[in-house]
């Protein structure tokens, strides 16, 4: 513990010009690894705690997260696709009344929640799961993204039904308030405390480290990929770059969610379009071998023999993948919808189910389909992750790494500025509401941006990753618990809009983000 104190001391106080001579010589990468490695390798041992199923590795929390999926699909009727059609009304603000409380529109939340989940996964983890488990990965990785949209549905429900709201207008919510307050409200309160101070703690490593660190330094390497190199002028410039990225993160942040809605609002939908655009021409281009990678897709996610195991192999990837890329059941989403206009908690709810639609369904589909129809997953040159993705972009657009660098840094962006409200919600739930709480973690959270940048950091986002998937646990064992809650408030609500008791604001299809 001296070791990992000492680092992280030199690591938050020292000058931008000594770390960037000491990350040179890679001497506080070598001492901070070597101090948090025998902590996070025991974590990430125990958080990925993998079973034997049929010869292929199936790790528990996936398997945890699946079955929550799968149970809250059918506890709640198959909401996703009943509600499919009034939640794109609910999105485009046909019901939104801005006399309700909260701070930001439906669609300024869920794309706020968006750009926390859409990013590297879609584009490098999505190249992982159909390298490994074969095109039979892209089956499941959608089946157990349909299965996402309720379990997202019921955690962002509660994130708005618990919430807290302040005479200022502001709000705070989440699983911390749904997992304290909704568990008291069943004489559960120890339990309910336990589970929120375990998730608000783990919010917070993640924040710091996946939801930071590691965006910010995939996002510098990419940079450094189209600089260059490692003989580039980035290429030892990472101080530089995590400084410049810290400070628009920063400037963004330290306005709070509303400031963080009107990029995110803006920022989401545009990479969303320039990368979806491109995987579409390069579907089109390729459209004769369409009927064959669909055949490949369903054949080989129900084949006896194959990749990695074959059926159960293609299942586990693409189980894994999803449950990667939507956070499902991670509890994270809610805290950022519990921030929207409005009085009834179930609408957030049902704007919600589109989260793990947009993310899985489409973006990481579209990823798997371009890598499929190419055929680069068959590569012999070893290639993963966002290389195996570039490669397959690359063979119908020579130019696309440079696309991919930008959609790279936007995905990276999007996804801090997020995370960093959902640490400050954490934050300040442990440590109190108040202006100065939340600087102190908002300066935190930019210096861990340069921290990201300059270093190679293995070890502390292997914890950061387990801390995030750790947040599943206490998420969903509260779920459990609060899904007839949901479906009470479901009941209400629809046999209200039903007998046209639910006012109707607006019959145009503009976006309303007042």
């Amino acid at each position: 513990m001296k070791k990992l104190f000492a680092a992280l001391t030199l690591a938050l106080f020292w000058t931008p010009a000594a770390l960037a001579q000491e990350t040179q010589e890679r001497g506080i990468d070598t001492i901070i690894n070597e101090a948090v490695a025998p902590i996070s390798n025991f974590i990430v041992g125990v958080v990925f705690y993998s079973v034997p199923v049929f010869g292929v590795d199936f790790p528990l929390i996936v398997m945890w997260l699946v079955i929550a999926a799968a149970i809250a699909t059918i506890y709640f009727n198959f909401i996703a696709f009943r509600a499919f059609k009034h939640a794109m009304e609910l999105i485009r603000g046909d019901y939104a009344d801005p006399k309700d409380a909260g701070e930001v529109s439906h669609f300024q939340a869920l794309a706020t929640a968006l750009s926390g989940t859409v990013g590297l996964g879609n584009i490098a983890g999505v190249a992982i799961a159909v390298s490994i488990g074969g095109p039979g990965a892209t089956f499941w990785m959608i089946l157990a993204g349909l299965m996402g949209m309720s379990l997202k549905f019921a955690e962002c429900t509660l994130g708005v039904k618990y919430r807290n709201e302040y005479p200022d207008g502001t709000v705070s919510g989440g699983p911390m308030y749904y997992l304290s307050k909704g568990l008291a409200e069943k004489n559960l309160a120890g339990l309910g405390k336990v589970l929120a101070v375990f998730f608000a703690v783990c919010c917070i490593a993640g924040s710091l480290g996946g939801g930071n660190m590691f965006q910010a330094n995939q996002s510098f390497q990419q940079i450094v990929n189209i600089t260059g190199g490692e003989t580039g002028f980035m290429a030892d410039k990472g101080w530089l770059f995590g400084l410049i990225v810290a400070g628009i993160v920063g400037a963004v942040i330290i306005g709070g969610i509303k400031s963080i809605a009107r990029v995110t609002e803006k920022v989401v939908p545009f990479m969303a379009v320039v990368y979806c655009t491109a995987a579409v021409i390069i579907i089109l281009a390729n459209i004769t071998e369409v009927p064959a990678a669909f055949g490949a897709i369903i054949g080989g996610a129900f084949s006896p023999e194959g990749v990695a195991g074959g059926a159960i192999g293609a299942l586990i990837q693409g189980f894994k993948r999803a449950a990667f890329s939507n956070e499902a059941g991670v509890g994270s989403a809610s805290i950022a919808h519990s921030a929207v206009r409005t009085k009834e908690p179930i609408t957030e709810g049902l704007v919600a189910l589109h989260e793990p639609f947009i993310d899985t369904v489409v973006i990481c589909t579209m990823t798997a389909l371009v890598i499929v129809i190419t055929g680069s997953y068959s590569n012999e040159a070893g290639m993963s992750g966002v290389e195996l993705t570039s490669s397959a972009f690359e063979s119908v657009f020579p130019w696309f790494p440079y696309i991919l660098a930008l959609a790279v840094v936007l995905f990276a962006f999007s996804t801090m500025i997020s995370w960093s409200y959902y640490g400050v919600k954490c934050w300040t739930y442990l440590f109190g509401e108040g202006q100065k709480t939340e600087l102190i973690f908002k300066l935190i959270f930019c210096i861990f941006v340069v921290i990201g940048s300059s270093m190679s950091l293995g070890p502390v986002v292997d914890f950061s990753d387990s801390a995030i998937f750790a947040m599943a646990v206490a998420n969903i064992v509260g779920l459990y618990f609060l899904f007839p809650v949901v479906k009470r408030e479901l009941e209400s609500y629809w046999s209200r809009l039903q007998e046209g008791q639910i006012k109707r604001y607006r019959t145009t299809w503009l976006i309303h983000t007042d």
